[in-house]
């Protein structure tokens, strides 16, 4: 899987054993997170080369202990770290290729053998872009038409988990009350800077009340001046060192940004106004019809080829 700002962020904050534990209680299926024993979390490498395409993956793997009916087993949390701008349809194939590319890599280590089984596997593509995610969550729904009974038993099945951070209302965020909800409020609020502020004060209150709090704040703080790097800020982030302790000074900064973006929103809006000016004495110019385009170019700041254009678009008379 190609590697982004995201990934490398979120690669961090999975790989503490709480976050992971804040993923499944607040963003799984209920009845999936009550069989976890989540004090058995232990972090697995989700670096290996597939056999197949020679592709290095670099996704975030723990394994966890479930209880069910009165027996204990371990399972396999694939987390896939999915954030781009469009909606990946072929993400069931994908994740076909990589959970049996995951269980090569189980084999050849001898973590399973073929004698005592494959243990199971929780695939989980965590998104946030721009769109809904719309993919279909199974791969046995991208046959299509639906095959007749005698051969849907020989099709392929993997269905995935989607937690897809767009589809939460603040309100909800709100009711998990968790880093991780709060990393997904930032995320979600990125588009609106009062909005993202909110979205840090609110983060900020919930490390203040987080039992390991200065543990929370240094993960929290280095994902966010990440995260706001890769936004293009534009301000300096090297004195911010706790969230908790310098967030007047973020306060500042952030300030400082809106009125940076601002005030070149002004100033693209009066360079937008003026080429439209330029444009609208250029036509009048051009209709004239006794200057050549160099000229016209002289005299209105704009190119000879945008001269061009324009006298071929504009109809004679005028």
């Amino acid at each position: 899987m190609a590697s982004n700002h995201h990934d490398t962020g979120y690669k961090e904050l999975f790989s503490y054993p709480e976050f992971v534990q804040q993923l499944i209680e607040g963003f799984a299926p209920t009845e999936i997170a009550e069989l976890m024993d989540f004090t058995t979390l232990e972090s697995h490498s989700g670096n290996y080369i597939t056999p197949l395409f020679e592709e290095r993956f670099e996704d975030v793997v723990w394994s966890v202990d479930i209880s069910w009916q009165g027996t204990r087993q371990q399972v396999f949390l694939y987390i896939l770290l999915e954030f781009q701008s469009t909606v990946d349809h072929t993400m069931p194939i994908r994740l076909m290729h990589y959970v049996a590319c995951f269980y090569d890599h189980l084999l050849k280590r001898k973590t399973a053998t073929p004698g005592k089984g494959l243990p199971p596997v929780l695939p989980i593509v965590l998104y946030n872009g721009s769109q809904r995610w719309s993919a279909k969550q199974d791969i046995y729904d991208m046959v299509q038409p639906e095959p007749p009974s005698f051969l849907r038993g020989y099709q392929p099945h993997l269905r995935y988990y989607l937690i897809d951070e767009g589809r939460y209302t603040d309100e909800e965020l709100l009711e998990r009350h968790t880093p991780l909800s709060g990393v997904f409020g930032i995320e979600n609020a990125t588009a609106d800077r009062h909005a993202l502020q909110q979205a840090v004060d609110r983060i900020v209150g919930i490390i203040q009340n987080d039992p390991h709090k200065e543990r929370t704040d240094a993960i929290i703080t280095r994902w966010l001046k990440r995260h706001l790097q890769w936004l293009g800020a534009g301000v300096n982030l090297n004195r911010l060192n706790s969230l908790v302790e310098d967030k007047d000074m973020l306060a500042e900064k952030l300030e400082s940004w809106a009125k940076k973006e601002r005030q070149e929103g002004r100033q693209e809006g009066r360079q937008e106004g003026r080429q439209e000016t330029s444009r609208d004495i250029a036509r009048k110019l051009i209709a004239l019809g006794s200057l050549s385009d160099a000229q016209i170019a002289e005299a209105t700041g704009l190119t000879e080829t945008d001269i061009g254009a324009m006298r071929h678009n504009t109809p004679p008379g005028r």
